[in-house]
């Protein structure tokens, strides 16, 4: 299993530091949003740690992507059904309002999937 977690995180630390430089953010401005010291922020930039659930989380709603963007690199994320990834990308083109909206939706819609498949 560790060594599962371990290739996933390969490619993470450039991703993103690639990524927090696309939003303009400098390390100490990123680790400030999502609650962790710079220092810290910096390892993961490193290579040196890797982040908590938590962190990933807060990492993924700060630079306003999918955790799978941080944790994948495109061939592996190009699984993505291909009827949905156009209706899923223009969801960035959207306000602020209309994505949380949208967010929202699939929230409950993936949430009432998930019960159904456990209550089978």
């Amino acid at each position: 299993m560790a060594g599962c977690i371990i290739h996933l995180m390969a490619g993470f630390p450039q991703r993103l530091a690639r990524l927090r430089k696309e939003r303009g953010l400098s390390q100490k401005e990123l680790a400030q949003a999502i609650g962790v010291h710079y220092t810290q922020l910096r390892r993961y930039e490193a290579g040196t740690s890797q982040p908590t659930l938590d962190v990933l989380r807060a990492l993924a709603t700060t630079l306003r992507i999918s955790a799978d963007v941080l944790l994948f690199d495109e061939t592996e994320r190009a699984g993505l059904d291909d009827e949905l990834k156009p209706h899923l990308e223009a969801l960035s083109n959207l306000d602020q309002e209309e994505r949380k909206v949208a967010k929202d939706v699939l929230e409950a819609l993936l949430l009432k999937h998930e019960a159904k498949r456990w209550a089978s």
